[in-house]
């Protein structure tokens, strides 16, 4: 299979939108989509939690004359279009977001929620949406000269009011690796502290300035766990809207398996086959959920070192344990 193939299994990845770049600043253009029935607006409130249907069916959208009677003045950010609709994304910020929700008769629903529950357009449609958004409330000033900026493009800029600056700030994405490392027929998985014990997952980290992908994944397997990476490859990407992550994975080979726990981790360790089957069997073993490009990972390496399949393994307890009330 294809790294593109893989990506497009991947949890909010799989969003077959025209986004229209070329088109932001042409304000007709904009104005006769928004005019046009076939507009809908996706609805996010000050949390980050989007508006969903009552039945979690999909994303409550909002027609025009629902978006002007709820948040008239709310901004409006182009998201793109498809052969059905033109996508737009609001803050909503304007009334009580609950009451209106239930009005609506919507539910407001987290992203996390939305990535295991929503169809999977809706749900890299919301990613896509939080993204752009959180971006907007970071860029209200201009980090140059300190003067407030105004949104430009459709949402998709922000420019600088100071005329003496006028400075350009678009929307940014922190890349960040994710790797699944092995040796012989093992792999490495650790653990943060913090977490509850049994959970343990692929090692990760953000890209530096000045750094290749490969560059990272060396650098982030050595820091935290001391394992020296000889090769890596590709696997597939993933929006990871966290606020603003890509998590690029990778598949790695050790050099040797010689452990030496970081500071960031808690413990790290070599599972074997047979030790992930156990593990899940008994409920001792907790990996990442399918929403995480962690869950990809480790399912392809089971699947190339034993022909297994991980869905087959998996159970139900619950990667992120309930809020205490």
């Amino acid at each position: 299979m294809s790294a593109s193939l893989r990506s497009r299994g991947n949890v909010f990845a799989a969003l077959a939108l025209e986004r229209a770049a070329e088109r932001r600043d042409d304000a007709e253009w904009l104005a006769a989509l928004r005019a046009d029935a076939r507009a809908r607006y996706v609805v996010l409130n000050p949390d980050g939690r989007g508006l969903a249907r009552a039945d979690r069916g999909g994303l409550r959208m909002l027609e025009e004359a629902e978006r002007r009677a709820y948040w008239p003045e709310a901004p409006v950010a182009f998201l793109g279009a498809d052969d059905t609709a033109s996508y737009f994304a609001v803050a909503a910020t304007a009334v009580d977001a609950d009451a209106a929700g239930a009005t609506l008769q919507g539910r407001w629903m987290d992203l996390r929620a939305a990535g295991l529950g929503l169809p999977a357009f809706d749900a890299g449609l919301f990613a896509y949406a939080r993204a752009l958004l959180f971006w907007q409330t970071r860029v209200r000033y201009c980090g140059a000269c300190g003067h407030a900026t105004t949104l430009v493009s459709a949402g998709h800029k922000a420019l600088c009011t100071n005329p003496d600056c006028r400075l350009e700030h678009f929307p940014r994405t922190d890349p960040a690796i994710i790797v699944i490392v092995g040796w012989r027929d093992a792999c490495l998985l650790g653990r943060q502290p913090g977490w509850p014990e049994g959970r343990w997952s692929t090692l990760a980290g953000f890209v530096e300035p000045g750094e290749s992908l490969e560059d990272a994944v060396r650098r982030e397997v050595f820091e935290e766990a001391g394992v020296r990476v000889e090769e890596s490859d590709y696997h597939s990407s993933q929006p990871w809207p966290f606020p603003a992550s890509l998590m690029l994975g990778f598949s790695a080979r050790a050099a040797d398996p010689a452990i030496q726990v970081g500071p960031e981790l808690a413990e790290a360790r070599w599972f074997e086959v047979d030790d992930i089957v156990r593990g899940l069997a008994d409920r001792s073993l907790v990996l990442p959920p399918p929403l995480s490009v962690s869950h990809r990972l480790i399912e392809h390496w089971l699947r190339e070192t034993s022909g297994l399949e991980l869905a087959t393994l998996m159970h139900d307890e619950p990667w992120l344990k309930p809020k205490a009330p």
